[in-house]
């Protein structure tokens, strides 16, 4: 039998199975094979189990996604050894699972100003330091999407771990960084296509940002809160956590406090803290930031070149209007061109029609 009919078997027992994960494990383990124990259980949804892991096989061919089964060399191994780890992942990009070092960062979705900038300065100045880290994260709105965002900045990979199938992204406000990270990192999730993103997915997920990491960031959080889930998964898994401290009166800061103050974290304040804690050793040579990447490895025409020349006269950015009026370039095919840089990651917008170059 094909490794390939074999994951169609392992595809239709998590069809069957799929709120029962460590039955199933059971399972394979007493048979050895997904298509041993496919054709030894007696159930009553087996015939449309098979006909979804049969379209399931159909849209992983048509989208070139990659399926990590528990046994391969690919599974992520830190995940492997979680007793409640996905039987088999569906990923999208260039996945690299068991190479360099892994941190998620997590954390509050309605996160403060301070918060983004702690996220960002600590994704910047790891990569800077220990360039071979993949940093983890949910795609959500707050301290996740800072994190991918840092990430694609510095040009180091990033994995967006999501809570639902590879048929779609949420939130789809984020679409641009997911399809920005597909290039060196990019999406995986334990669930097939036609998954809908319910809460009861993302919590699930959770465990998967946990144990993937060598080391989990809560930057900030409430008393109550998703991050906190992912925090207290990261202590079962023995996996190294950290937060950063707030003031005692900041609603944001509680959460990391509290894991702080109950000896559940280590408390960090930037990048050394994490690499002095994890005994990581950091180069002296920065790593080169997105925008070199870029002009390196993809030149730039000359719109690009001129507008992002204009964009880094201004530490406070540029009002898209006075770029078009500079240039005298319409305002459709600057609007354009500033989105493409900005998939690039070399600008970056703000709010009002704002666009500042990436340093």
């Amino acid at each position: 039998m094909s490794a390939s009919e074999e994951r169609t078997y392992l595809i239709a027992l998590t069809q069957l199975y799929r709120n029962r994960l460590r039955h199933l494990r059971q399972l394979l383990e007493h048979y050895g094979s997904a298509q041993q124990a496919w054709q030894n259980i007696t159930d009553e949804g087996k015939s449309q189990a098979w006909e979804k892991a049969q379209a399931e096989e159909s849209f992983i061919r048509r989208h070139n996604i990659d399926v990590f089964c528990f046994g391969d060399e690919t599974y992520p191994m830190r995940l492997r050894n979680c007793p409640d780890a996905p039987i088999l992942l569906y990923g999208k990009g260039n996945i690299h699972a068991n190479k360099g070092k892994m941190v998620s960062v997590v954390g509050t979705r309605g996160c403060s100003e301070r918060g983004k900038e702690m996220t960002r300065r600590l994704v910047l100045d790891l990569a800077a330091k220990v360039p071979d880290v993949t940093i983890i994260s949910g795609l959500a709105y707050g301290i996740d999407i800072a994190a991918h965002r840092a990430a694609l900045e510095a040009g180091i990979p990033t994995l967006a771990i999501a809570g639902h199938g590879l048929d779609r992204i949420y939130p789809q406000y984020h679409r641009k960084e997911a399809v920005a990270a597909l290039e060196k990192g990019g999406l995986l999730t334990e669930y097939p296509s036609g998954t809908d993103p319910e809460r009861h997915n993302f919590i699930a997920r959770d465990r998967i940002i946990a144990g993937m990491a060598d080391a989990v960031v809560v930057v900030e959080s409430k008393l109550r809160g998703g991050s906190l889930i992912t925090a207290r998964m990261a202590s079962d898994y023995a996996r190294e956590l950290f937060a950063f401290p707030g003031r005692p009166q900041d609603e944001l800061s509680q959460g990391c406090n509290q894991l702080i103050r109950d000896q559940k974290a280590g408390l960090i304040e930037s990048a050394d803290d994490l690499i002095a804690a994890m005994m990581w050793k950091p180069e002296d040579k920065p790593a080169n930031t997105q925008t070199e990447l870029v002009e390196l490895n993809m030149p730039l025409n000359e719109q690009e070149k001129q507008l992002l020349q204009q964009l880094r006269s201004e530490e406070d950015g540029i009002h898209i209007n006075f770029l078009v009026m500079e240039t005298g370039v319409p305002y459709s095919t600057i609007a354009a061109t500033l989105t493409m840089m900005e998939m690039k990651g070399l600008v970056k917008s703000l709010p009002g029609g704002i666009y500042r170059a990436i340093r």
